[in-house]
């Protein structure tokens, strides 16, 4: 299905490496992601090079600002097809991830990919305003992960709430990652985060990304998050 080569040329750049069994289970992923979207809306992008640059590679990019290789608890928050969570999970077995959307059909995908990889992570169907006021989940996460889900001021609201302080979100976005995060900075600041790192990178096809990441430095104010028809039309 995918190339083993190109997957780990491409890894190996941002300075990852892979043994046999990721290999594997990156290609069933990929067989796996093109099979279920066509009868689940998961994704565009269909061609095995393209998934590779630009779902895998893109999303493992978080490990070459962040130290992922202990036992650290993550939520990936609107994480549709699996990304970035999957990856990252396929590239260290040892995460603790739950994968949470609000789209049954999609975390039914997640499922049947970790049955068939033999990897374990906890799969929520939930809206994530309404889970992070659960007080098992709220603030009790070292990782925050969101990509391609909305407006990153709009992102914080609701993924700062599961932070434990002294953790970070990770934002993965477009080229318009500076103009968001310019945005954002209220955000930021009212949920009880700080901007740790911003950055732009280029994938091996010339397409521009960014990595927004916040570390939490006190507790989200206890009346975030709020309902999600006012935090999407009047953001912080």
């Amino acid at each position: 299905m995918i190339s083993y080569d190109y997957l780990k040329e491409q890894a190996g750049k941002i300075g990852i490496e892979f043994d046999s069994y990721a290999l594997d289970r990156f290609d069933s992923y990929a067989e796996r992601l093109i099979r279920w979207n066509e009868h689940v809306n998961l994704t565009a992008i269909t061609q095995p090079d393209e998934i590779v640059l630009k779902h895998f590679v893109d999303s493992l990019y978080i490990m070459k600002y962040m130290n992922l290789s202990g036992e650290y608890r993550l939520i990936d928050v609107g994480t549709g097809a699996g990304f970035p969570g999957l990856p990252l999970l396929i590239a260290n077995p040892q995460l603790d991830i739950t994968f949470l959307d609000s789209v049954k059909k999609k975390l039914g995908f997640i499922k049947d990919v970790l049955r068939n990889s033999g990897l374990c992570a906890n799969v929520t169907h939930e809206r994530a305003e309404e889970l992070s006021k659960d007080a098992d989940y709220r603030e009790k996460f070292d990782f925050a992960t969101a990509r391609a889900v909305a407006p990153l001021n709009v992102l914080c609201e609701y993924c700062m709430p599961f932070v434990r302080v002294g953790g970070y979100f990770v934002s993965l976005k477009g080229s318009s990652g500076k103009e968001e995060l310019e945005r954002a900075r209220k955000a930021i600041s009212t949920l009880g985060g700080e901007l740790s790192l911003f950055d732009e990178y280029t994938l091996d096809n010339g397409e521009k990304r960014s990595i927004v990441i916040i570390k939490k430095i006190s507790q989200t104010p206890t009346k975030y998050p709020r309902k999600s028809k006012k935090i999407d039309t009047k953001p912080l």
